[in-house]
């Protein structure tokens, strides 16, 4: 939403971007100071929808800034989309989709994903779901103690491409406050993910998702039967020394003593304890050699790959909606500030004028909240004190 306060870095961020006198272009942008006006929630036949809504949530550090496009219910799909203003087109040119989620009611059994999706013109908005094609799915991924990263998927062919590795959180990342994602494409086919306007993640696009690789495999490259790849060998010349085997894995104590009160004649001939020996060294191996005839890690013959087309950009589309499906667990989720430009400047800019100050003031608002709203612990009374010595003995047999 609209900032509140500007920070000393926003204002220089924005000075520093007024200065450089970049000319952005913005494809789509939405505070949802004007509410849902841009958006069209959809149906697709056969699922139970939740609604959406404009709020600041529950707690918030300007009510107006803050008010953002929420899930309402719980164990419900929710899906909106809203036409871009212009054609978005990542082809020859950067592509920047930047928007932030806040998962306001986050616990630690939270599941939930907050992917926003670049969507074709032919979109069916009245029935979008999760069956339709897209161009990019981008945004957080949640779910209890371990779930915790972000992912940026694009469609090739009608196939759609995760992220060879995951892009991690922290764990102090997953939590219920303001985040902001930021997804650069440039048209050399380099990447880069921002979390809260850090960098999280950057390389080669065809590094990093299975796009078609320039080199391949030859399918026909077998290894040869008599290729050696262990670079160690069992050495020849080494022998079991005489009586290893005879040496036990446990001894009698040498320091145990029978016991004073011990009665032969009642208790059985004595045996003192048994402990590991120490002279005990296992399984007899022979020790490693270098491998004369070791040739190497074997790797096929490499070959032009016939589906890899030179000089053609990767992840370029042209772009027409902008959209949200999704499977909500635990609702409360906000989305706000989204943000389609060319111009990763500007959506810096953007985020330090409209995310940092909520960033910096919204974890004292939420702690004020929660001590105005949430119920205080009972305090243990005189009579709760006294209850476990007045419980009755069966109680506890019923257990």
């Amino acid at each position: 939403a609209s900032g509140a306060t500007l920070t000393v870095s926003a204002m220089l961020s924005a000075l520093s971007y007024t200065l450089a006198g970049s000319a952005a272009e913005v494809y789509f942008e939405d505070d949802f100071t004007a509410g849902m006006d841009k958006w069209k929630p959809a149906s697709p036949p056969g699922k139970e929808m939740g609604k959406w809504a404009v709020t600041p949530g529950k707690w918030f550090v300007d009510e107006t800034a803050d008010k953002g496009l929420q899930v309402t219910e719980d164990m419900r799909f929710h899906s909106i989309t809203a036409p871009l203003a212009k054609k978005a087109s990542s082809k020859g040119k950067d592509l920047v989709l930047q928007f932030s989620a806040k998962v306001e009611n986050h616990q630690y059994a939270f599941c939930g994903g907050g992917y926003i999706k670049l969507l074709p013109k032919d979109t069916k908005v009245a029935t979008f779901g999760g069956d339709d094609d897209y161009h990019i799915m981008f945004g957080p991924d949640l779910c209890g103690y371990d779930v915790s990263h972000i992912h940026a998927i694009f469609n090739h062919k009608g196939e759609n491409l995760l992220k060879t590795d995951k892009i991690s959180l922290e764990y102090s990342d997953k939590n219920e406050y303001t985040h902001l994602y930021t997804l650069v494409i440039e048209p050399d086919g380099t990447y880069e993910v921002l979390f809260d306007l850090e960098s999280k993640a950057k390389g080669k696009i065809v590094d990093d998702w299975a796009f078609p690789k320039p080199m391949i495999d030859d399918p026909s490259d077998s290894k040869p039967s008599d290729w050696v790849d262990e670079s160690e060998m069992d050495d020849p010349e080494a022998k079991k020394p005489e009586g290893y085997d005879d040496i036990p894995a446990q001894i009698p104590d040498p320091d145990a003593t029978k016991p004073e009160d011990w009665d032969d004649e009642d208790d059985g001939e004595w045996e003192p304890p048994l402990i590991d020996n120490p002279d005990f060294k296992g399984e007899w191996v022979a020790p490693k050699v270098t491998n004369p005839d070791y040739k190497g890690e074997w790797s096929p013959t490499q070959i032009k790959n016939k589906d890899y087309e030179e000089g053609v950009q990767l992840a370029a589309y042209d772009s027409a909606k902008v959209g949200f499906e999704l499977w909500i667990v635990n609702n409360g989720t906000i989305f706000d500030n989204i943000l389609v430009t060319d111009d990763l400047e500007y959506a810096k800019a953007q985020g330090e004028k409209l995310w940092r100050p909520t960033s910096k003031d919204e974890k004292e608002k939420k702690e004020a909240w929660d001590k105005e709203n949430k119920p205080d612990e009972p305090e243990p009374s005189g009579d709760d004190e006294e209850e476990p010595e007045e419980e009755p003995e069966e109680e506890k047999d019923e257990l």
